[in-house]
């Protein structure tokens, strides 16, 4: 029985797919991948073997990955036993349900240039229901800025990063702000475009030299909520259907997840009203 192939789900296989390496590689799927997307290991593997039909992928399965009728295993391979699953493709008053496993797989040209499509605009789904806080805790920085903040692109969350953190850090002292600079030194994204090769400290600091220079001779600024709203409206190149709030709290909660509770409380002293807010609401 054919399944119903769901966007949001694609996406995030062959993302993966794409992103753990080239050629034939193992390829390994754990809950935060697909974490909320109420999918159980039946329909993952689904999904894998109707790309695999389709030939947006190529993939390797143990046991049998089509729902016939065939080579039915006498007894599961312990070595093979946290990954072996009931494949329900068959009639169901039929024998028992096959096993299968999925080993490694690589995209296609077709399944690369599918990737890129939907990369470009990635399914809707992906911002829906409770995905967002359960999946993004181990995510790279800007991937939780995107998916947290409603955008579709990761130069959109690194621009706008950076200018919640210029505006954070312009109510800063110097030194506040090198402590937190201090703690924020994971990448901001692994890819080899070398245009998103920060670290997240460089983000903070400023990957404006100038800009840099001026707020470290600068006093700190006292900056209204609605004055810190407004620069990040006016500053930051939001998409037209994203609020200055919603990227606010995503730049803030990617941030708390990568500070101490000391530098939390440290900025959050720092931040005023509406905006303090958002920082302590961040998660």
């Amino acid at each position: 029985m054919p399944i119903s192939l769901r966007e949001d789900v694609a996406y995030i296989l062959l993302k993966k797919i794409s992103e753990t390496g080239a050629g034939m590689h193992e390829v390994q799927f754990d809950e935060a991948d697909l974490a909320g997307r109420n999918l159980s290991e039946t329909d993952l593997l689904g999904h894998l073997d109707y790309l695999n039909q389709k030939q947006y992928i190529k993939a390797e399965f143990t046991g049998n990955a089509y729902g016939n009728q065939e080579d039915v295993p006498d007894a599961v391979n312990p070595k093979e036993v946290d990954f072996r699953i009931a494949n329900t493709y068959g009639a169901p008053d039929g024998p028992l349900p096959h096993l299968i496993t999925f080993k490694a797989a690589e995209l296609t040209e077709k399944g690369r240039k599918m990737l890129e499509k939907m990369e470009a605009n990635p399914p809707a789904a992906l911002r829906e229901g409770p995905v967002v806080p359960i999946a993004s805790k181990d995510m790279p920085f800007l991937e939780k800025v995107m998916l947290k903040g409603n955008l579709t692109d990761l130069f959109d969350a690194r621009d706008i990063s950076e200018v919640v953190f210029r505006t954070m850090r312009d109510m800063m002292t110097n030194e506040a702000a090198d402590r937190v600079a201090d703690e924020l030194h994971e990448e901001a994204e692994p890819t080899e475009d070398k245009a998103l090769q920060n670290e997240i400290a460089d983000l903070w600091k400023d990957t404006n030299p100038l800009v840099r220079f001026l707020s470290r001779i600068r006093p700190p600024l006292e900056i209204k909520p609605e004055t810190f709203l407004l620069r990040i409206n006016q500053e930051a190149g939001l998409p037209p259907t994203v609020e200055a709030e919603t990227v606010i709290k995503a730049v803030f909660a990617a941030t708390k997840d990568e500070l101490s509770e000391e530098r939390i409380q440290e900025i959050a002293n720092f931040l005023p009203g509406k905006i303090k807010e958002l920082w302590t609401q961040a998660k």
